[in-house]
């Protein structure tokens, strides 16, 4: 691991990115009020969600699913590109398509396909200007584009108008809120010396795997090395054979039902000689033998509002300690142009 003499200018970018985030993400829930009702009385007609997304934007998908499926709403997140290949029926379901670009490839070919969706089809973007928002009743962030490579605040917009929609459908915003505008922020330098000299790292939860994806996603694109992510009980069933000194794990862990399995596969893993990062908002002791970041007692929204942007810090640190130039891509591009 090294320590940046002079900040990557792609890293500043992300600094700039970051340092708004929390302020655009009000906004665009703000702003989000008037159509998010009307995207709320389709879900509550069709009682069906079908989320479409790549990159970040799926991982949003993941992490909000289960916070629909909570409101009865018969909630599925799929890659754009496997809904294209392998597609469900988009009859009687409303349809959320999140693109932070609008421009992406999949997004084109899809409404070229779909041939511009059903009536109950809406986006998500941060580009007013874009093919998506254009092309169907969207929920736009506040801010614009993020020109920056790797999501950060993005997601946090995309969250916020997600937010809106849940609000709408008899949610309580109260306590997701008070975390937008109250951010903690917990040391997270025990959790860089934890995964000093990791090879590889896995990220993990149940409720929260969709932040999991999120962050796993992040730590791949800024420092290149192996970073995936498993759902607590698929990392359960067979791939903690790959654990061991050389592969960090990372877990979140809230104030829910799952705390409890979380805690188990964080015992399991460091046991199994794996460094343990837990992200940790359930209000729960320690977990002993791991390395712990502590929130505020929190769960669904409030849990991924808290956690979201330490989590990004953690991973653009743990990046900067191991990429001469973290934050400028050498193989991929903002907006993904091709298949």
């Amino acid at each position: 691991m090294r320590t940046s003499r002079e900040r990557p200018a792609g890293l500043v970018a992300i600094d700039r990115e970051m340092a708004r985030q929390h302020a655009d993400a009000l906004a665009s829930y703000e702003a989000a009020s008037a159509l998010a009702p009307r995207i709320a009385a389709s879900l509550k007609s069709t009682g069906r969600l079908l989320l479409l997304g790549m990159g970040g934007s799926h991982a949003v998908g993941r992490a909000v699913e289960p916070l629909y499926r909570a409101l009865a709403i018969e909630a599925v997140a799929l890659p754009l590109s496997e809904q294209l290949g392998q597609p469900l029926a988009v009859e009687g379901r409303t349809i959320l398509i999140t693109s932070q670009s609008g421009e992406s490839a999949e997004v084109l070919r899809w409404f070229k396909e779909a041939n511009g969706g059903t009536t109950e089809t809406f986006g998500l973007t941060l580009e007013a200007k874009s093919f998506l928002a254009k092309a169907v009743p969207s929920l736009v962030g506040a801010g614009g584009s993020e020109q920056a490579f790797a999501a950060t605040r993005s997601l946090t917009i995309s969250f916020a108008l997600h937010l809106a929609i849940l609000s709408a459908l008899g949610d309580d915003p109260s306590e997701a809120l008070r975390a937008l505008k109250g951010p903690e922020a917990p040391d997270i330098e025990g959790a860089l010396t934890a995964l000093a000299d990791v090879r590889a790292v896995v990220t993990s939860g149940r409720r929260l795997q969709g932040l999991a994806e999120a962050i796993a996603l992040g730590l791949t694109e800024l420092s290149r090395l192996p970073c995936f992510s498993l759902e607590g009980g698929q990392l359960r069933h067979g791939p903690m054979e790959m654990l061991g000194a050389s592969v960090g794990v990372v877990l979140f862990r809230a104030a829910d039902p799952a705390a409890g399995l979380v805690a188990a596969m964080a015992s399991s893993a460091a046991e199994a000689g794996a460094p343990v990062v837990v992200f940790d908002a359930s209000g729960e002791p320690p977990i002993e033998g791991v390395t712990t970041v502590p929130f505020r007692p929190a769960a669904s929204m409030a849990a991924i509002f808290a956690m979201l942007p330490v989590a990004q810090a953690f991973m653009i640190a743990f990046a900067d300690a191991r990429v001469e130039n973290a934050g400028t891509p050498v193989r991929s591009t903002k907006i993904t142009r091709s298949e």
